[in-house]
């Protein structure tokens, strides 16, 4: 919170943790798919929400394309609307984890300093945050190419493109990799469940 303006002041929620976790019976969290794009991020999310849900624990999905067509509709894809985009996302899924929900993030989210400060954004608030890389090679990840995206890129149509001329820094130490070899996305989801029990 040392960024904010002077003549904020935060207001922190008359319950705590304990007393929203025992109203829903769940404390929140939020899973962060980051991969390149055709990875199978916004197919694993999916699924993974399927599974929460039906559980009967309350999670949403937060769309990376969905949140540029509404919240964050005025960035681009410059480096600088890329670190805005997180850090916004991050800011969002951090709201709906307090507030006890399982908020899933499929973004692509190319930069590991800006994946950091999503994490930070969360530890601030001591909720949980599992980052997961969708490690799909961009040679399959342009076979799928279900938007026609990598065409675009590789014709010039789109400048700036993750993975061909803007880079994608995989992450270090995520808590799940998953790669095409651990099958359906329904698979991979079971995969992730594990971690939001542990």
């Amino acid at each position: 919170m040392s960024n904010a303006n002077p003549n904020l002041t935060w207001h922190s929620n008359n319950l705590s943790k304990e007393e929203r976790r025992s109203s829903l019976g769940y404390i929140g969290a939020t899973i962060w798919f980051t991969g390149l794009s055709g990875s199978g991020k916004s197919s694993i999310a999916s699924a993974t929400e399927k599974l929460i849900v039906s559980s009967g624990r309350p999670s949403y999905l937060l769309d990376g394309d969905n949140l540029r067509l509404g919240l964050n509709e005025d960035l681009n894809f410059s480096a600088e609307d890329r670190h805005e985009n997180v850090r916004r996302v991050a800011e969002v899924a951090r709201l709906f984890a307090d507030a006890g929900l399982v908020a899933l993030v499929p973004l692509i989210s190319p930069y590991r300093k800006d994946r950091q400060n999503a994490r930070e954004i969360h530890d601030r608030f001591d909720l949980k945050f599992i980052e997961v890389f969708v490690d799909t090679p961009i040679e399959v990840c342009e076979e799928r190419d279900p938007k026609g995206l990598y065409k675009k890129a590789r014709s010039g149509e789109i400048k700036g493109f993750t993975g061909i001329d803007d880079p994608y820094e995989a992450p270090n130490d995520p808590d799940l990799i998953l790669t095409p070899e651990n099958g359906l996305p329904e698979d991979g989801a079971k995969l992730v469940l594990q971690l939001l029990e542990m």
